[in-house]
């Protein structure tokens, strides 16, 4: 975890409390870049401002451990669920260190600090009769002999007809579902079709909370909250909501704590989000804190970083289970992104569709920040977004090395070469030095605003407009020109300048923390510099401060490190390709008698032209060996005339003719698909082998 020096501003007398949670990742796979655009890097950019502020901040997150995806896997993999947890907490637990996310807690749901925290929230619900007890009827796979969970059974969304959603989402609409709402569903365990089977759960009546949530989120927050939130809330309420179950049959997760419901465990949306507050109390404890300051004061704002995915979770069952337990604060903001694609194509950790951060970092490892600024560049915060290889070259090649790193580099080098390092004391200021420092003073109120809005692209693109108000000052300047004829004047040059690098150190940390350290380094500032003193101070770097020499903040990205990424998800294309690829099933039985029936022979096209007012065909002219026939070929999508002209190609020459579109067509062209999907012909190229010769 990369150090942040502003973590002590926490307790000056000042400072407003946050706890800022980010969604608890399933441990059943590493973390990609879609988990990073969506919640962590904004996330982290918000805990980061805020501790710049002064602020007393609690950032909490932890990995998920209690999902049905890790009885999934650990079934698929042969191994047990905590292998599974233990394997992916570390991966996860490592990359969130190495990417410089500065959580105040990373914690796991399998801590017995959070069983002890679920169990007793449920037992104090259950004891003040918030919840309701049903025996109702629940997908059962009888070969399996077990109760279906959620994701252990897929079927037809009833809202998009996709037929790959889960027993608890459809992840094509996003649409939150129920395992009995599928159509034609299927066991994951063995394919079977599960039967319905009585068992006893425990529910949380969420319509008694319809009111209460109706007049919080969409009267209260309807003006702060973002319209895809309030959107998908309005839709669940539109519905009427619903009784939803807080336990289930399942031999993996925390144990339902009350008599009659042995071999019973909490559902995992029920105990998920109580990790963020078992996490707080982790952390409280170790730092000597009170932990109720962070989740039970109204002094306290509590903001909710999740993906779209998750929007109902956060904003109508955690809220409505906070409600009923009648001490906790509700979030003040719940600002949900959207999904960030890959090269065109939706993330799928299924798939490998996807810029795994681990990999990433060892493929970069020194490029954290330019993964951060090229995910917030182009967050997906009112809409779905696409990141791209090429893209990620441009953003570091052209704006961050460009413009940030070129500008930094000229002071800090300039700097050495007239003054031995040593920051000039500035003359009189004239009016464009008066006029660029304003301008300077007032991006952090800009920026401040953009995040407290939870507008981190915006807050982002002003931080680069700082490095372009010092590269103009510069370039209209010319101090290496003015330094021949007035080198008292290049002194005030210089200092301001110096001052724009200093900024760009404070103002940069929440966006780009490595550089910003990095940057703490060549300019030996203050560490201790806060937020507010960009707008207040005009001696960052005091006159006769000594600065270190020159580095590279952003080195060029090359052509091949990014065709190396790009071959790599060709390469997953064609192993996804070839994986999915449907073998169709053996014909009934023919005779020999009935394949001597087929004719096969040897021929070469010799002529191809496209057929008028028809997409698909082509008209070929074939030489069999026993004649030149014509043949109509349903291939124009895939070859041009001039492609197929000299192919060798095999022909079934005694198909009854059939006339197509005016034109008789003499035989078929014999085609298959290889291994990438593509339609190739069935080519006899052996040597020797003339037109006209059988197959047989």
């Amino acid at each position: 975890m990369l150090e942040n020096p502003t973590r002590g501003y926490a307790e000056q007398s000042e400072a407003k409390r946050y706890t800022i949670t980010a969604a608890l990742p399933y441990t059943n796979g590493p973390i990609h870049i879609g988990h990073l655009a969506g919640v962590y890097v904004p996330s982290d950019i918000y805990a980061r401002y805020l501790r710049l502020q002064g602020n007393d901040v609690a950032f909490i997150c932890g990995s998920d451990e209690h999902g049905v995806a890790i009885s999934m896997k650990a079934k698929k993999e042969g191994i047990t669920p905590q292998q599974v947890i233990d394997k992916y907490d570390g991966i996860i637990r490592q990359s969130f260190i190495d990417f410089g996310i500065s959580f105040d807690n990373y914690s796991r749901t399998s801590y017995q600090i959070h069983h002890d925290t679920a169990q007793a929230f449920f037992k104090k619900l259950y004891e003040n009769n918030d919840f309701i007890e049903e025996v109702t009827e629940q997908l059962y796979d009888a070969k399996a002999d077990q109760f279906l969970a959620d994701r252990f059974v897929t079927g037809t969304c009833p809202k998009c007809d996709n037929p790959e959603a889960y027993g608890d989402q459809c992840e094509k609409c996003g649409s939150t579902l129920n395992a009995t709402d599928l159509i034609h569903p299927k066991s994951t365990i063995t394919g079977e079709t599960p039967i319905l089977k009585s068992t006893k759960h425990w529910f949380l009546p969420l319509e008694r909370y319809q009111d209460f949530l109706q007049k919080w989120i969409l009267e209260d927050h309807a003006k702060d909250w973002k319209t895809n939130v309030l959107g998908q809330v309005k839709s669940w309420l539109d519905d009427g909501l619903k009784p939803r179950a807080v336990t289930r049959d399942l031999d993996w997760g925390i144990d339902v704590p009350v008599k009659g419901a042995e071999g019973k465990k909490l559902y995992v949306w029920f105990d998920a989000p109580i990790g963020y507050i078992s996490a707080t109390k982790e952390w409280a404890a170790r730092v000597g804190k009170n932990w109720e300051d962070y989740w039970k004061s109204n002094d306290t704002k509590l903001v909710h970083f999740i993906g779209k995915d998750n929007i109902v979770f956060h904003c109508i069952i955690f809220p409505a289970m906070l409600k009923a337990e009648g001490t906790y604060i509700l979030p003040d903001n719940v600002p949900a992104n959207e999904f960030l694609n890959l090269e065109g194509n939706k993330l799928s950790t299924s798939k490998n569709w996807a810029v795994w951060l681990h990999e990433y970092l060892q493929d970069f490892p020194d490029k954290q920040d330019v993964l951060r600024y090229t995910l917030t560049a182009n967050a997906p915060e009112t809409k779905d977004n696409d990141f791209t290889w090429k893209d990620f070259q441009a953003r570091n090649n052209n704006e961050l090395a460009a413009i940030f790193g070129n500008f930094i580099n000229r002071v800090v080098v300039l700097t050495n070469k007239y003054y031995n390092g040593i920051v000039p004391t500035p003359n009189e200021f004239t009016e464009i030095d008066e006029q660029t420092l304003a301008e300077l003073k007032a991006y952090p109120a800009v920026i401040s605003s953009s995040i407290e809005r939870y507008r981190f692209r915006e807050a982002q693109g002003e931080l680069m407009n700082v490095a372009r108000l010092g590269n103009k000052y510069l370039a209209d300047e010319e101090p290496w020109k003015m330094v021949k004829e007035n080198p008292e004047r290049v002194k005030t040059q210089m200092y301001i300048a110096l001052q724009i690098g200093a900024a760009l150190r404070v103002l940069s940390e929440p966006f780009l923390p490595f550089t910003a350290c990095k940057l703490s380094g060549i300019l030996k500032t203050d560490l201790n510099l806060r937020w507010k003193d960009v707008s207040e101070r005009t001696d960052l770097v005091p006159a006769g401060h000594q600065i270190g020499q020159a580095e590279i903040l952003f080195a060029q990205i090359e052509d091949a490190d990014i065709q190396k990424q790009i071959d790599k998800l060709e390469a997953t294309k064609v192993a996804n390709k070839a994986e999915n690829k449907v073998i169709e099933p053996q014909k009934e039985t023919a005779t020999f008698e009935d394949f001597s029936k087929l004719d096969l022979r040897v021929g070469t096209i010799l002529e191809a032209e496209k057929m008028p007012k028809a997409n698909k065909l082509l008209v070929l002219k074939v030489d069999t060996g026993i004649d030149v026939r014509t043949i109509v070929s349903g291939i124009a999508e895939h070859f041009s005339p001039e492609e197929v002209v000299g192919k060798r190609v095999t022909v079934l020459v005694n198909l009854a003719p059939r006339a197509l579109r005016s034109v008789e067509s003499q035989g078929m062209i014999l085609m298959t698909n290889n291994a990438e999907g593509k339609l190739v012909f069935v080519n006899p190229d052996a040597d020797g082998v003339n037109n006209g010769a059988l197959i047989s």
